[in-house]
């Protein structure tokens, strides 16, 4: 089999896919120090592409926390990713958040009361399908596949297949030792020639080859 002449679009480039507008490599549009998102991943919107901020809700300066997503991740439109921000004290009897809004009201609680479960992480090659809704603090592992309208509200397995409301796992794509080996290998942080050799491997179904491209 011939070598690839090229390895690849750019990791810089704005729409990788023969200049479709619809579809951007989504951390060439980010503005938000609190987002960060790895080479490669994209965002497909038919409407707006432009959009993906605003589907970023309530991420608040003064909470602090991250949006993170990982390499070669797959964003249909209209995901969505509900952050610390939206999140409200429920242990006093009113769960109005009088602090925020300052002006004598202030005292009411100490800003650092609000509920926060951390950053929010996608990791490597995941697939968020369209409408999707991913809550606050939620750990979505490599290579995980998130069905069209989904709420996922806990952490989802590596290479675990989820959907419904709440999310749950349907089924794992691959068996717990062919997880492993796939961890190990973490084919998405190989570099752009290395990958482009050994696309065949990638996107085929024989592991050994795969280890073999190590």
């Amino acid at each position: 089999m011939p070598l690839p002449s090229t390895f690849g679009p750019h990791p810089d480039t704005l729409h990788p896919a023969g200049g479709q507008q619809r579809l951007v490599f989504l951390k060439n549009i980010i503005q938000s120090p609190q987002i960060e998102v790895g080479d490669y991943t994209y965002y497909d919107d038919p409407e707006d592409v432009g959009n993906f901020e605003r589907n970023v809700l309530y991420h608040f300066p003064f909470i602090g926390d991250k949006l993170i997503i990982g390499r070669y991740c797959m964003l249909a439109a209209g995901v969505r990713f509900v952050m610390n921000g939206g999140n409200h004290r429920t242990a006093g009897f009113s769960s109005y958040p009088f602090a925020v809004f300052g002006q004598g009201w202030e005292h009411a609680f100490p800003l650092s009361d609000f509920p926060v479960k951390g950053d929010t992480v996608v990791g490597h090659d995941v697939w968020i399908g369209h409408d999707a809704l991913i809550m606050p603090g939620v750990q979505v592992g490599n290579g995980a596949i998130i069905a069209t309208r989904a709420v996922v509200t806990r952490d989802v397995p590596a290479f675990a297949v989820v959907a419904g409301n709440p999310a749950t796992v349907v089924r794992m794509r691959f068996d717990a030792d062919t997880i492993a080996r796939l961890e190990a290998l973490a084919w998405w942080h190989w570099d752009a020639e290395k990958l482009a050799r050994n696309l065949p491997a990638v996107c085929g179904s024989d592991l050994a080859a795969l280890e073999q491209a190590r």
